[in-house]
């Protein structure tokens, strides 16, 4: 590999702001802020909105359309048979 056009690759720790949920992982982003892990080290700390924590697929909060297709709605709508 050429030297200097590569992103430095570390370990960081990822928060679900939604549900507090940490993991540490390897990425190439970087933070000014960090957090000081179970193990006692320090990595940087990047936030996000969702993870597997608090996605509905994952949690099993989905929404799933029962009422049928497009037709099966227009006919409940309007009381079709």
């Amino acid at each position: 590999m050429r030297e200097g056009i590569h992103p430095e690759y570390r370990k960081v720790v990822f928060l679900d702001t939604s549900s507090d949920y940490k993991f540490l992982s390897g990425s190439t982003k970087s933070s000014s802020e960090t957090i000081e892990w179970e193990d006692g080290n320090t990595y940087p700390l990047i936030r996000v909105e969702i993870s597997s924590a608090s996605h509905p697929f994952y949690t099993g909060k989905q929404k799933a359309d029962k009422a049928g297709g497009r037709v099966d709605r227009f006919k409940k709508k309007y009381n079709l048979s």
